[in-house]
């Protein structure tokens, strides 16, 4: 008897890619849409259980190791290799597979997920963003169907239409039948003589999509955005599947979102913080005028509410809030310094180097600007 390597006609070592070219050019040849004859359809058969073996690559390695195409042909227990499969004989025989009839050609198409990156002002307000995407769509050609106009699948000849074969095996509990699925068909139970030449039989090509998305006021980095039914199409015309959007924000040069709220901070110079002044912050609204009170404090920080990013799923916005840094100058020149100097005369500080704050002092201070946040 012929090894499954001399029927399919490759040499020992092929790769799984020279078995499947081979077992595809000889079954082209020998199947009985194409060649009626007995002796075809016997020679079919034999092809048709080489490719099995081969392509599986535990099935391979047990018929290389053993001689016999289920791995069983070291007798007795020992070595592991004639009786190392006993889960699987079991599953084989007794699991899944039988009884579940033809497999349908028309599936379900899988979930995409893509991510895009938005501005934060976008995030604030909401915006419609362009996708750009290669996916499956239905051929247009076939409309999913996977066949040549004026065609149709064929009952497998093979199989009979029932996606499985049973094929005996022997076993150390002796001679038993197993279902597989027929490789003749891939389990369908038809096959396509014809298939459509711009999908090959799929039902479905690669294609680019353009579409727009509405980008809800309100989301954050990681949010996800379903869009139902625009995922990939399914292969025979099969649903689509989900398409999720993941959302990234870049990085804005004046503030940094903590939730709902967004922060900012800015400098002002230690005269301003004495005296008090008036700052212009461009928000995502419109400028804005903070006003600062005399003797303000480096870390003291001011609330613009109801400015900050509103609730994705609606309600009131979060706050701006703006945190001040004090700015205490340097490389003072003569004039500057005797001004400071005076200054430091009249509060009676020239000689002060600070002072030790008593409880309830400064930590307590830090906490209740702690507290505000």
């Amino acid at each position: 008897m012929s090894s499954h390597y001399e029927t399919l006609g490759v040499a020992k070592d092929a790769t799984p890619q020279e078995i499947k070219s081979a077992y595809r050019k000889l079954a082209r040849k020998l199947h009985p849409d194409v060649n009626p004859s007995e002796d075809a359809a016997e020679q079919f058969k034999l092809v048709t259980r080489a490719y099995e073996v081969l392509s599986d690559e535990k099935k391979r390695a047990n018929y290389d190791a053993t001689g016999d195409e289920n791995g069983n042909g070291q007798p007795g227990f020992g070595g592991g290799a004639g009786f190392g499969g006993f889960g699987d004989i079991f599953e084989q025989f007794f699991g899944g597979g039988q009884g579940q009839g033809p497999m349908s050609r028309t599936q379900p198409g899988r979930d995409a997920l893509i991510t895009i990156t938005i501005d934060l002002e976008d995030a604030v307000k909401g915006t419609v963003y362009p996708l750009e995407m290669e996916t499956a769509v239905v051929c247009k050609t076939c409309h999913g169907d996977g066949t040549r106009e004026g065609t149709s699948p064929v009952t497998c000849t093979i199989c009979h239409g029932a996606g499985q074969v049973q094929r005996p095996v022997r076993s150390f509990l002796g001679q038993m039948m197993t279902v597989e699925t027929c490789a003749a068909c891939r389990g369908y139970g038809t096959t396509i003589p014809d298939p459509c030449l711009e999908c090959n039989g799929e039902g479905r090509v690669r294609e680019h999509v353009s579409k727009s998305l509405n980008v809800p006021a309100g989301v954050d980095a990681g949010t996800r955005i379903q869009l139902r039914g625009q995922g990939e199409a399914g292969p025979g015309g099969g649903p689509n599947g989900n398409l999720f959007v993941e959302i990234d924000i870049r990085r804005h040069k004046v503030f940094e979102r903590s939730g709902n709220d967004l922060h900012a901070k800015m400098t002002i110079p230690m005269t301003a913080a004495a005296l008090g002044c008036e700052l212009k912050l461009e928000t995502f609204d419109e400028e804005q005028t903070l006003n600062v009170e005399p003797g303000a404090q480096d870390g003291d920080t001011l609330t613009l509410a109801g400015l900050g990013v509103p609730r994705l799923r609606g309600g009131k916005r979060g706050d701006i809030i703006v945190h001040l840094q004090v700015e205490t100058p340097t490389k003072l020149d003569a004039a500057q310094r005797e001004l400071l100097e005076q200054l430091a005369k009249l509060r009676g500080e020239e000689l002060s180097a600070g002072r030790v704050e008593h409880s309830g002092g400064m930590f307590s201070r830090l906490r209740d600007k702690l507290n505000q946040r």
